[in-house]
């Protein structure tokens, strides 16, 4: 068992005054028998109310508004989470009984979901890959790792060349890309395998071994491995996933699992700052930042939108 605390804090700075900020965040870790929430702090500018559901692929899901003009919103999480160690696949299964199983799953519900493929041009360059995995025999496990390893191999991890909207075409002409791109590679190999595969964001703990993606947050592939489930698989590092990593959120690609999203009424002018830091267990804790002043006061602020609220109704 591993315990960490993690400190993740987003921040908007706008240009100029805006308002009516509606927003949704993915920022509350999962929880089951391999992850248990100790604690966990939310702070957010204007203390708003949160209003939480659960969507469809079980996440906890946040959403507020902070309707008042502000030019800055700050979004803060700080939460200690025990990880326990999975115990590995049973890969002594019969090699067709298991793809059986996972040709039968491709038609259910919710799997069904994590076979769907995007639209990708460069189907031609990827069947030797696929020959590759097929002229070696393997079971599902067998053949996920190696995809994995591939992914490690052939890509390289290059930050800034790609952004969230990056499509699999480019990722796969640049070659390159950071822990999004990876997993999302990967995602499109498996799923091409036949074996159901979920995009899952998240952080990455690895005690100061110096794995890439530590220090902002992380993303990785699972794979469905029949008599099992969902096993998690880093393209980034090439590695299993286990104790070192912290699950926020599961889904079909990074739009299901983006940790902060939302839409705002003004300048569309602004700036993203996003920091992310772990402590360790016997290390200190991280405490909540102080907010900067804010450009304006509160009472020019409230002035600001009485003012806005006026001309709303005059007009």
């Amino acid at each position: 068992m591993s315990k960490f605390t993690v400190h993740h804090t987003t921040t908007y700075t706008y240009d100029g005054m805006v308002y009516d900020s509606a927003n949704q965040i993915m920022l509350y870790p999962i929880k089951d028998k391999y992850q248990e929430v100790i604690e966990h702090q939310l702070k957010i500018t204007g203390d708003p109310s949160v209003d939480i559901f659960t969507d469809y692929y079980g996440n906890e899901v946040g959403t507020f508004t902070h309707p008042e003009f502000h030019n800055l919103l700050r979004i803060e999480s700080i939460f200690v989470v025990d990880v326990k160690k999975r115990p590995m696949p049973d890969n002594s299964i019969f090699m067709s009984d298991q793809w059986a199983a996972l040709k039968q799953l491709c038609h259910q519900l919710p799997y069904i979901n994590f076979i769907k493929q995007e639209h990708f041009k460069f189907n031609d360059e990827v069947k030797d890959v696929f020959e590759i995995v097929k002229d070696k025999n393997q079971t599902p496990l067998e053949v996920a790792k190696y995809l994995c390893e591939y992914v490690f191999h052939n890509f390289k991890y290059i930050k800034g060349v790609t952004t969230v909207e990056t499509t699999i075409d480019e990722i796969w002409k640049l070659k390159s890309g950071v822990c999004q791109d990876f997993a999302h590679i990967l995602l499109f190999l498996l799923r091409s395998m036949q074996i159901p595969a979920r995009y899952v964001s998240g952080y990455i703990c690895p005690n100061k071994n110096g794995m890439r993606g530590e220090g902002a947050t992380h993303a990785w592939a699972e794979a469905y491995i029949p008599d099992y489930g969902w096993l998690g698989l880093d393209p980034t590092n090439n590695c299993l996933v286990d104790d070192t990593h912290v699950r926020l959120a599961v889904g079909r690609n990074f739009v299901d699992c983006s940790p902060v999203k939302g839409t705002y009424k003004g300048t569309s002018s602004h700036q993203l700052e996003v920091k992310v830091s772990v402590a360790y267990e016997n290390d200190p804790k991280p405490v909540m930042e102080e907010v900067n002043p804010e450009i304006v006061s509160q009472e020019t602020q409230m002035n600001s939108y009485r003012r806005f609220m006026e001309m709303q109704q005059q007009q």
